[in-house]
């Protein structure tokens, strides 16, 4: 497997299928962009078990992405910066293969280098395969949080 960041919007439009909508490149160039955002996207490995080789034009040999994972860096003036895990996706016929766990683990890495003293996500109620793959990368569950949202469409 191999871990690439996210550079453009052709990247992340070949990734549309891992994510719930399709991709408005005008909102793909704003993310890409927007200082303290970050994507990473997964590419399996070739058939034959070698690590796929990347073509000149930044298309990865073995197709499209398996996996991505966003995150966004926040900032507050009495506690510094820490990075929100934005949303982890797998492709069904990928997961439980280790593909989430090193995509939270590649994002918690970027963090460490960033300087944030931690991370965090939000899990919809009884997603046990999002929790189990959090878990898996070191994260605990605090058990301290409710989520309250306002829908401004």
């Amino acid at each position: 497997m191999e871990i690439r960041r996210a550079g453009t919007v052709a990247e992340l439009a070949a990734a549309e299928h891992l994510f719930d909508n399709p991709v408005r490149p005008e909102w793909a160039e704003r993310f890409l962009t927007a200082p303290g955002h970050h994507l990473f996207l997964a590419y399996e490995d070739g058939e034959d078990g070698e690590e796929s080789e990347s073509g000149e034009d930044g298309e990865h040999a073995a197709g499209a992405p398996v996996g991505f994972v966003s995150g966004v860096e926040t900032v507050h003036p009495d506690k510094g910066t820490e990075m929100f895990l934005y949303e982890l996706g797998v492709a069904e016929s990928f997961r439980r293969r280790g593909i989430g766990r090193a995509l939270v683990l590649r994002l918690a890495a970027l963090g460490r280098e960033l300087g944030c003293y931690g991370m965090w996500v939000g899990i919809d109620a009884g997603n046990d395969v999002a929790l189990a793959a959090y878990r898996s990368a070191g994260g605990k569950d605090d058990g301290t949080c409710s989520v309250v949202t306002w829908d401004f469409t």
